[in-house]
């Protein structure tokens, strides 16, 4: 059982959709609207997408980035995926973390996303 493949069908989670995407409130959070781009054919990672897909995952940021913007008036962006085990995915779905940033959210937020590797996010 994939727990994305069912959400697709529960109406009341998704915040947009497309033809081949939808998009769900992150059910842990690390930012307020923290949210997940998902695709609705079961692939395990973005490498085995279609040009179609990464095109219409392209646009669902950028919709959703003005949605952000609109509703929450994040300072910044962090866009992630994890693909594989040991980059730390967990539900075997392709999915994309859409994290909206505040000042002040975190002491330093210098080295971004290289802070999967926590010594490797200051240089």
């Amino acid at each position: 059982m994939c727990i994305f493949c069912d959400l697709q069908s529960d109406r009341s989670k998704i915040i947009h959709e497309t033809e081949l995407v939808f998009s769900v409130w992150d059910s842990y959070p690390v930012t307020q609207g923290h949210i997940l781009i998902i695709s609705k054919r079961h692939v395990t990672n973005f490498f085995e997408l279609n040009n179609d897909e990464k095109k219409s995952i392209a646009e669902e940021i950028t919709y959703l980035k003005q949605f952000l913007d609109n509703k929450y008036h994040p300072d910044g962006y962090n866009i992630g995926i994890n693909n594989g085990a040991a980059a730390g995915q967990t539900v075997f779905h392709l999915h994309i973390h859409l994290i909206p940033r505040y000042v002040g959210d975190v002491d330093d937020p210098r080295g971004g996303v290289r802070g999967v590797i926590p010594s490797k996010q200051k240089y």
